[in-house]
């Protein structure tokens, strides 16, 4: 039983998630440990508010260690009460009996006042808060990652994209700074949230604890703050069992680093195909191999890490879903729907964030295959510049204006092959554009990709200095690739 519910948790089909450091901190055993803290540190607050017989915390303390229960057993009898709360209270309160050997009453401060809901709930704020830390943790150093590509890459020319197409000059510094942009906001949205303590007992009244309370110092919501502390949690000035704002921010900023790191990743899967091949992950032995094809070096950082992007917004779309249909004071089946699909989006970012900040920090940029892609279009690319500038000195001819003219030269440009297109280009340009009216090197300077680049330089530097705490002082080091 014990081994089903290990292993119920390694990730078979979501290796994007499988890792264990996503089990510790999203797995079964992560949930149980801090429902198991919600109860100890609730028995410490008693026990200091004297409420509950001094010596009774130690012994929660030590009845309610992790390792003492089965996983396995708990989910089955879960279905009795709908929740895993009310069979492992079961079992830590004979745990707290056999363990209380001096008889101190350690009993009484077990779930006092409290329900199940209270638990669970700031059962998995703890279990965010930890996860969202480590997420943190490598969100910050990929972003730092990007900072530095942009910065080292700020004049790389490169193609910008439009619809799948060719559009303008770009380069390669604003792409890595429009990728920080996201993966930084986003980041600065996870790290804005609180992640509140849960308290209301059975009807979110406080009724049992106004009467725990009754005659003392005490009041349920000095020891719903006490709890706060006690945990590292935020305070809450109510019960929110029904008002699912923090479940559904948490949600919500999640989805956002996902949507962040899933767009980057989609980037990355393109340009680094072969007949694009502007950019590389980075290698490690035995990853992106084929089971077929000896040859094969598959850009799996950035499939695992689409693969959870594609999962984010289903999944946060159900904390909503649970969120609306919240009925009564306490819910029936709508609250039940939010842990798995919390838990799940929780262990997906995590996993996608290790594997996103090893795809940043490692990745290979290649500015030669940039220049050679941004090449293949010419000096056509540049007709949007051309059109601007020129326009305006030609005089009209018939019935067509300037505008209209450097149309046709571009129309009769695109019935040539394309590999004749450049060549067609410049001849038609020069037939229509007499040398008296742009001379040679005015042309040839309108038709140089680095003078149509627009404010690409200062956009990336607006985007960098915007989000300074993410950006790593070593920013302007030594170029990739």
């Amino acid at each position: 039983m014990r081994g089903f519910a290990e292993e119920a948790d390694a990730g078979l089909l979501s290796p994007v998630s499988a890792s264990p450091l996503v089990a510790a901190l999203t797995g079964d055993r992560a949930v149980l440990a801090a429902i198991l803290a919600v109860e100890s540190g609730w028995a410490a607050v008693l026990e200091k508010a004297g409420l509950a017989p001094a010596g009774s915390a130690a012994v929660v303390v030590s009845a309610a260690e992790a390792g003492r229960y089965d996983l396995a057993d708990i989910a089955l009898r879960a279905q009795g009460g709908g929740n895993p709360v009310i069979p492992l209270l079961a079992d830590l309160r004979k745990n707290v009996a056999a363990l209380d050997t001096a008889g101190v009453g350690a009993g009484k401060a077990v779930h006092t006042s409290l329900t199940s809901q209270d638990v669970l709930d700031t059962a998995l704020m703890l279990l965010a808060r930890n996860t969202v830390h480590a997420v943190l943790e490598d969100l910050h150093g990929a972003a730092a990652a990007l900072a530095a590509v942009a910065a080292q890459h700020a004049e790389t020319l490169c193609v910008g994209r439009s619809l799948t197409q060719h559009s303008l000059p770009y380069t390669f510094g604003l792409r890595a700074a429009q990728w920080f942009h996201g993966v930084a906001a986003a980041g600065r949205q996870l790290a804005a949230l609180e992640f509140p303590v849960q308290f209301g007992g059975a009807a979110g009244t406080l009724a049992a604890g106004t009467v725990l309370t009754d005659g003392t110092h005490a009041t349920p919501f000095s020891l719903a703050d006490a709890l706060a502390t006690q945990l590292g949690l935020a305070q809450a000035p109510a019960p929110w069992h029904t008002n699912r704002l923090a479940i559904t921010s948490l949600g919500n900023a999640l989805a956002a680093v996902l949507d962040a790191y899933g767009k980057i990743a989609a980037d990355v899967l393109f340009l680094s195909r072969p007949e694009v091949g502007e950019v590389a992950e980075p290698r490690a032995a035995g990853r992106g191999v084929s089971s077929a094809m000896p040859q094969k070096q598959n850009p799996v950082l950035s499939v695992l890490v689409r693969s959870a992007a594609l999962q984010a917004p289903g999944l946060a779309a159900q904390l909503h879903l649970a969120a609306a249909t919240f009925n009564d004071e306490r819910p029936d089946g709508a609250w039940h729907t939010e842990w798995p699909a919390l838990r799940q989006l929780l262990a997906l970012t995590l996993g996608a964030a290790g594997h996103f900040r090893e795809l940043a920090e490692g990745l290979q940029v290649f500015p030669a295959a940039m220049r050679r892609n941004l090449d293949l279009a010419g000096p056509l690319l540049l007709a949007e510049g051309v059109n601007a500038a020129v326009a305006p000195l030609l005089a009209e001819k018939g019935s067509r204006s300037g505008k209209q003219q450097l149309q046709d030269v571009v129309d009769q440009t695109l019935q040539a092959a394309p590999a004749e297109q450049a060549a067609a280009y410049r001849k038609l340009l020069r037939d229509a554009v007499p040398a008296a009216v742009v001379p040679d090197a005015r042309l040839a300077e309108l038709l140089d990709p680095a003078s149509y680049l627009g404010q690409s330089v200062e956009i990336s530097r607006r985007i960098l200095a915007s989000f300074p705490d993410y950006v790593s002082p070593n920013a302007n080091g030594a170029s990739r690739g």
